[in-house]
């Protein structure tokens, strides 16, 4: 067991499901051809991407008429921002520490002459309320916000800004690329205008993804060049990707209970060990709704890239946190959102279950980031 490697970063990516694999397969020699063309293998592909369309409507809340097929998260993030603010004046108000595509977004959004406004959050990640009402509602042109936090794992109740949303006729956008097929996720219940989700986050195939955006909303498309997704986003739909996507919907809400507790049930092991055999640990957002899959945590007085490198030659995977940023040796933004201080931030890392792990792998993980701590703590005293 000590030479296997253990991958525990599963919110950078997933490894794809056999059932997934199985049934893009399937598709790639029976659905292969471009949709929209008029002869038969096209019409053999269109009801696919119907049936596909229709499916994850309704595993996601959302009319089917409402789903945009995008390459993944990040472009449904730039995509919404783009759209729901092109040619507009006022301001976007974003949640502290947001993931880097949201980040981006909206800065392109400031450069074209937007103002930002941030929506502050407490020492575990959640939202302040209390600053809700005082946003400056009537330059507010959209508010986004992420609902599972990509590095903490911290999930918001998002009930009163929808409300405050919907109440001054702002747009919402829910980055959900962390939620979804971790948690359930229910977008008319959201009462969001749009939201942004990507496969491989949940064991499907990387470059699909999709952008529920609410009937009746007009989008500008961010691609232009074709007629497709009833004129928002111009591109021959990939037809098998969007199927593994669809097939790994399916796959966690058919037993959605079983794979929410087996993943909360491994990191709750994880994190009851490290906290018991690490010495002193500060787990990011303890005390807030967390992902069932996600564990930040931070060793203070070591170095969180130490540790991650150590890790990595004892065959355990895992993060400082977005994958997205990485190669910065800065504090994480969500963690200086949350009141860290840069000592705590720098000697953080993320580990990320999946279903596919197992308890054996888990009990060996904690043995070789015990070990590795404990080496650590050794060199630095």
């Amino acid at each position: 067991m000590s030479s296997e490697r253990i991958y525990l970063d599963n919110n950078a990516t997933t490894q794809i499901l056999p059932e997934v694999a199985e049934t893009m397969a399937v598709t790639w020699q029976t659905a292969f051809a471009n949709p929209g063309s008029q002869h038969s293998f096209g019409r053999d592909a269109r009801p696919v991407l119907d049936r596909c369309r229709d499916t994850i409507a309704d595993i996601l809340g959302a009319d089917p008429s409402e789903v945009i097929f995008t390459s993944g998260g990040t472009e449904s993030i730039n995509a919404a921002i783009y759209g729901l603010t092109l040619g507009r004046t006022g301001a976007i108000a974003m949640t502290a520490g947001e993931h880097p595509a949201t980040v981006a977004g909206c800065e392109r959004a400031r450069q074209a002459g937007l103002r930002l406004v941030t929506l502050n959050v407490d020492a575990d990640g959640l939202l302040l309320d209390n600053q809700l009402n005082d946003l400056p509602w009537d330059a507010l042109k959209l508010v986004t916000v992420i609902l599972a936090h990509n590095e903490t794992g911290v999930i918001q109740d998002l009930s009163k800004l929808s409300e405050l949303c919907e109440q001054h006729q702002v747009p919402l956008l829910i980055d959900a690329v962390q939620a979804v097929g971790k948690i359930p996720v229910n977008f008319h219940q959201l009462n969001a205008t749009a939201l942004a989700f990507g496969a491989h986050k949940f064991h499907g195939p990387r470059g699909i993804g999709g952008l529920l955006i609410r009937r009746g909303v007009p989008l500008p498309p961010l691609l232009d060049g074709g007629h497709q997704e009833s004129g928002r986003r111009a591109g021959t739909e990939p037809v098998p990707l969007i199927a593994g996507m669809a097939k790994a919907l399916e796959s966690f809400t058919a037993s959605q209970s079983a794979p929410v507790n087996h993943v909360r049930t491994l990191r709750d092991q994880l994190q009851s060990h490290l906290q018991q055999h690490c010495g002193a640990t500060v787990v990011h957002g303890i005390d807030a709704p967390r992902l069932p899959n996600t564990l930040s945590i931070a060793f203070p007085g070591l170095s969180g890239e130490a540790i991650l490198v150590n890790l990595d030659l004892e065959g355990v995977a895992c993060s400082l946190g977005s994958t997205c940023a990485s190669g910065s040796a800065e504090p994480a933004p969500a963690l200086l959102a949350m009141g860290c201080n840069a000592d705590v931030c720098l000697s953080s890392v993320r580990f990320s279950v999946s279903r596919q792990n197992t308890a054996d792998e888990i009990s060996e993980a904690a043995r070789r980031i015990q070990n590795v701590i404990a080496r650590l703590r050794s060199l630095s005293s």
